[in-house]
């Protein structure tokens, strides 16, 4: 049926649909725009696409366990991705080359004192892992701020006095002695340029630190101590890699490890097996020993119950009848005690007796002592007599006075 023939109620409520349908077609396919590029946006987000990547290279001895869109790592964190892998041509000293990228701001933590690309075993299944790690101090290898090469030094110094402080080195300044005379990062100054002007070099490698571009424009090269400046997009910036040897040739060095240490292991086995046969006849021989030595322990219990015993010493020491002759014995020493202080009293009643009638005798006699006195003068007068007499003289040698000094004149 054709439009013309439907009434004006159906036409108006026709129209009202169709417009209908047509905004919510409209909203729909907004919404599906909206969400397809706001995926977009996060996903270009997510794989860094809007950040500054700064493109690096290494070179390692194999490329076996790294893959073209493997992660880099620095510090734990995923912060770039390998870009490229391939051989190196026949006759170059190095084997495979490996080029990633990394996202700002961690390609501003790598400088020249300090980082290196690691390459690590990351699983037992020969997969190995990219990482960069951190510096410290040095320059930073890639740089943002445009660099310029400057021949004509009046130039330089024109730019100098025109931006006052905003002139920086992009290289190391050395004297005719290779002693260094001027840092990378130096501000520039007039005076600063004279002396470097003195050196007549042929160019001067210069930044101005108030520019700066959303990419890497330049990198360091440490064979001419300036700034490298990147003219085309395959510019990349190498760094050294340290490379440990993959799980397989790490777990084949343990196996042949253990091969060559197997032979004394052996040995050593074997030893412990003689030390435990040893052991075995020494514990046998033990037992022999102890069954052995059963009488004689039961023997020592006897005699240690025989001790516990009240006289249990006495009794073990010296028989039954010990304790009766000991007994005896003291009977009679203390009998022999008492008898010998009896007679040593009347030793001494006796000894008292014979000094009383001493002293009475003496006593009595008064003229004994001066008679006893009497004799021993004479015989004393005798000696001296006969001291001096010359048959006897030789009997009774002395020993001569001594001679009186003469007195000298």
């Amino acid at each position: 049926m054709a439009l013309q023939d439907l009434t004006p109620q159906l036409r108006t409520r026709l129209n009202k649909m169709e417009r209908a349908v047509g905004w919510f077609v409209f909203l729909a396919t907004a919404l599906l725009l909206f969400g397809f590029g706001y995926y977009i946006y996060h996903t270009a987000e997510r794989k860094g696409w809007f950040k500054i990547k700064a493109p690096f290279f290494t070179y390692v001895k194999s490329s076996d366990g790294l893959n073209v869109g493997d992660p880099v790592v620095m510090m734990g964190f995923p912060v770039g991705q390998i870009t490229l892998i391939h051989a190196m041509p026949p006759g170059d000293p190095h084997n495979v080359r490996v080029e990633f990228e990394i996202l700002d701001p961690f390609f501003r933590y790598i400088w020249t004192g300090g980082s290196y690309a690691k390459i690590n075993a990351a699983g037992f299944l020969n997969q190995r892992q990219l990482e960069v790690t951190r510096a410290t101090n040095g320059y930073a290898i890639c740089v943002t701020q445009p660099v310029t090469m400057f021949t004509d030094l009046d130039k330089l110094a024109q730019d100098i006095a025109a931006e006052p402080g905003h002139w920086q080195l992009s290289q190391d300044v050395f004297d005719a002695n290779s002693n260094l005379l001027f840092h990378a990062y130096d501000t520039l100054t007039t005076s600063n340029l004279q002396i470097i002007a003195a050196l007549k070099p042929d160019s001067i490698y210069a930044y101005n630190n108030t520019v700066n571009r959303k990419r890497i424009v330049a990198s360091w090269d440490g064979r001419f101590h300036h700034y490298k400046i990147f003219k085309s997009g395959d510019d990349t910036a190498w760094l050294r890699a340290v490379e440990t040897p993959p799980v397989s040739d790490q777990l084949q060095a343990m196996v042949s490890q253990v091969q060559s240490a197997l032979p004394g292991i052996l040995s050593l086995t074997n030893k412990i097996a003689a030390v435990l046969d040893n052991a075995a006849n020494a514990t046998s021989n033990l037992n022999l020993t102890l069954v052995e030595a059963q009488p004689m322990i039961t023997n020592f219990a006897m005699v240690s119950e025989q001790l516990r015993e009240p006289g249990g010493l006495s009794v073990w020491a010296l028989g039954t009848n010990g304790d009766w002759q000991i007994q005896t014995a003291l009977t009679n020493v203390n009998s022999l005690l008492v008898n010998t202080d009896t007679n040593f009293g009347a030793l001494l009643i006796n000894l008292a007796n014979i000094t009383s009638n001493l002293n009475a005798q003496v006593q009595a006699n008064t003229n004994l002592l001066g008679g006893i006195s009497k004799a021993v003068t004479d015989a004393d007068g005798l000696v001296q007599g006969l001291k001096r007499h010359w048959l006897l003289r030789s009997a009774f040698k002395t020993n001569a006075p001594p001679s009186k000094p003469k007195n000298s004149r």
